[in-house]
């Protein structure tokens, strides 16, 4: 699934920004957008996406626009609404804009493999001053303008690629509801990650995983 909803025209990758995401993947296998770095809309505020993917292992990816790319970074347990659980956040390599749009499965045996649904997504803006000085002193801070992730929120850099993601205390903090239980379902096409699957075609091994996936459903749940 891919429907055109943020960023603009490509523009030629010069500075290869996107190496590291070309190298990994076979465009003629993967159903993933090959895509190149983009320029921001006037107007338009910032992209984020925060999609759900069931690789090796389930994580959540957030991606923030930043220069034509999108920075992204693995959340294995998924953002929290509560500013004492502070989540591991691995950063991987920046993805192309047009991977904002991206919900489907990824054939077994391509590089993350699996279900992917978008399970959030909107605008956001930097609290920091300087986003590059903030990215290369390993402390980003922002507010999310998401369908479910709102407020504001700190990405802090430990070593290396790990960083930990936390939300701060504000409005939108809450140490009693999780929104990876409450809301789990794809903020575009409303379906599951098992729906997503056999809309996919997903092969029996990959909607196994999908269905556990997603949480068991209580009687009355917002998507």
């Amino acid at each position: 699934m891919s429907v055109r909803a943020h960023g603009a025209e490509p523009a030629p990758d010069r500075g290869g920004v996107l190496t590291a995401y070309h190298r990994k993947r076979r465009f003629d296998v993967t159903p993933e957008p090959r895509g190149r770095p983009g320029r921001r809309r006037r107007g338009r505020g910032l992209a984020f996406v925060v999609q759900k993917h069931r690789a090796r292992h389930l994580h959540y990816d957030l991606r923030l626009e930043h220069e034509g790319a999108m920075q992204s970074w693995a959340v294995p347990k998924g953002p929290s609404l509560d500013p004492a659980h502070k989540r591991l956040a691995l950063m991987t390599e920046p993805h192309p804009m047009d991977y904002n749009d991206f919900e489907g499965v990824i054939p077994e045996g391509e590089y993350g493999g699996g279900t992917v649904m978008i399970w959030d997504r909107g605008t956001w803006e930097p609290e920091s001053p300087d986003v590059p000085r903030a990215l290369a002193r390993g402390d980003l801070k922002m507010r999310l303008h998401g369908k479910k992730l709102k407020g504001s929120w700190v990405l802090v850099r430990m070593r290396d690629r790990q960083w930990l993601l936390i939300k701060h205390r504000d409005g939108h903090a809450s140490a009693t509801v999780d929104l990876t239980v409450a809301r789990p379902k794809s903020v575009v096409s409303r379906r599951t990650m098992a729906g997503i699957a056999r809309a996919a075609g997903a092969s029996p091994r990959q909607l196994e995983q999908a269905i556990g996936a997603d949480p068991a459903p209580p009687a009355t749940r917002r998507a």
